[in-house]
């Protein structure tokens, strides 16, 4: 008879399974938008960067609603929440089909993906810090890879059926494929056990952990709050206008669905690459987070991601070159979606850990504004993408810089007497 504790340990990683293929259902709307932009534009007669505020919308409300998404996800449990979401997101690619307006597209892609997604990506991570507080990085990690993974199995496809079927079949048939996907895993979702559900915490934790647990009210008060939402905006406004613009400035460039690397197109060829790369830095960095500390990962990722950049605008004369830097790019860009989450925990709490990472993760609908709509009316009153690369290798260098200088000192500080430094893991009694 396996023993209550076995039991336990074996119930979280099914639950962190479930969490990850929720993820990936719900991905497409926000990683696959690239695709649809061209076709869009030629069906509705409007311009890029009126097109691109349905984007904004999306990600605005994704996380903007999420401290209140986060709040019910605590209330009334992951399953219904996120099942709703799952399917709030699959219709919101079947009702655009659908759409004869930019206003309708708005509502139907922007506002209907960006409430249901918000819903199962907090839903998700609130619920894997939870579950793994012995493995945060790693967990909230994997969760979040799931949705950087999403989209690998659905550029391709979506890419040849825009060719081949058009946009409105299209988006009917891979909407209600996410739906059925999604919504499945939904249904076999459990919330978590207050504070920690590891049977036996690893000892060997890198970071400070915080003894008490802040409310929402409280850690709104506090500094280093604010400072990790100024970063984790500025790291977004960089990422987003990758993912929003990426079809766009790689066709102004010359990579385009015409010139093909490795046999491939390379414009489809490097979107998977760089949801591979996406997903793949997502755990990876979190669970170095585990080892060596927040701050000092954060340096690493995000100096790392400036450097990978202006790397990716100096090679884009050269396809192979270009495709390849292009993953780099979105290896130095995920792991955000794991650092910040595990650090806010490690800090705040984990009680209210779902509506504290909401308000947190509202940074990233200020960078959706800054990294779509706003990059591409640069670009059009510049007539170039080298003012918006450069501007965003400035905050990546900056915010890494500030991870080591500021947060780390400030977070220290917050803590003070109520943590156990370095490598030892706070754990509370379940």
């Amino acid at each position: 008879m396996p023993t209550t504790e076995a039991v336990s340990n074996r119930t979280r990683w099914v639950q962190l399974a479930l969490g990850v293929v929720a993820m990936m259902a719900i991905s497409s709307p926000q990683y696959v938008w690239t695709l649809f932009t061209k076709p869009l534009i030629a069906d509705l007669g409007t311009t890029l960067p009126d097109l691109q505020v349905t984007f904004s919308i999306l990600i605005v409300l994704q996380t903007w609603l999420s401290p209140a998404q986060g709040a019910l996800v605590e209330r009334f449990g992951p399953r219904l929440l996120v099942a709703v979401g799952c399917a709030l997101s699959a219709a919101s690619w079947i009702l655009t089909a659908y759409a004869t307006s930019l206003a309708a597209v708005y509502f139907t892609y922007g506002v209907l993906a960006g409430v249901g997604t918000g819903i199962v990506y907090i839903g998700i991570i609130g619920q894997m810090v939870k579950w793994f507080p012995d493995k945060r990085g790693f967990a909230t990690g994997m969760a979040a890879a799931g949705y950087g993974f999403g989209a690998i199995f659905m550029n391709f496809p979506v890419s040849a059926s825009l060719t081949t079927s058009g946009l409105q079949h299209t988006l009917i048939v891979f909407g209600l494929l996410q739906g059925i996907v999604g919504v499945g895993a939904a249904l076999f979702l459990k919330a978590a056990p207050t504070h920690g559900a590891a049977a036996r915490p690893e000892p060997a934790v890198a970071g400070l952990r915080t003894r008490r647990d802040f409310t929402s009210r409280e850690m709104l008060k506090q500094p280093v709050f604010w400072l990790m939402f100024a970063m984790m905006t500025m790291m977004s406004t960089g990422g987003l206008m990758v993912i929003s613009q990426f079809a766009t400035f790689s066709r102004s460039f010359g990579i385009d669905e015409k010139v093909l690397v490795l046999g491939f197109a390379a414009l489809p060829l490097a979107l998977t690459i760089d949801r591979i790369t996406n997903g793949l830095t997502r755990p990876i960095f979190g669970h170095i987070s585990d080892r060596i500390g927040r701050e000092k990962t954060m340096a690493i990722a995000f100096i790392g991601e400036g450097l990978a950049i202006a790397a990716l605008v100096a090679v884009r004369e050269d396809p192979l070159l270009y495709v390849l830097m292009s993953g780099v790019v979105f290896f130095g860009w995920g792991e955000i979606f794991s650092l910040f989450p595990s650090t806010l925990t490690d800090t705040f709490g984990e009680t209210h850990a779902s509506k504290n990472y909401g308000f947190l993760y509202m940074a990233q609908g200020v960078g959706s504004v800054l990294g779509g709509p706003i990059a591409a009316l640069i670009f059009s009153q510049t007539g170039s993408w080298m003012p918006v690369f450069g501007i965003i290798i400035v905050m990546d260098v900056l915010t890494g810089l500030l991870a080591l200088f500021a947060l780390a000192p400030m977070r220290r500080r917050l803590i003070g007497s109520a943590v156990e430094a370095e490598p030892a893991l706070v754990t509370r009694p379940a």
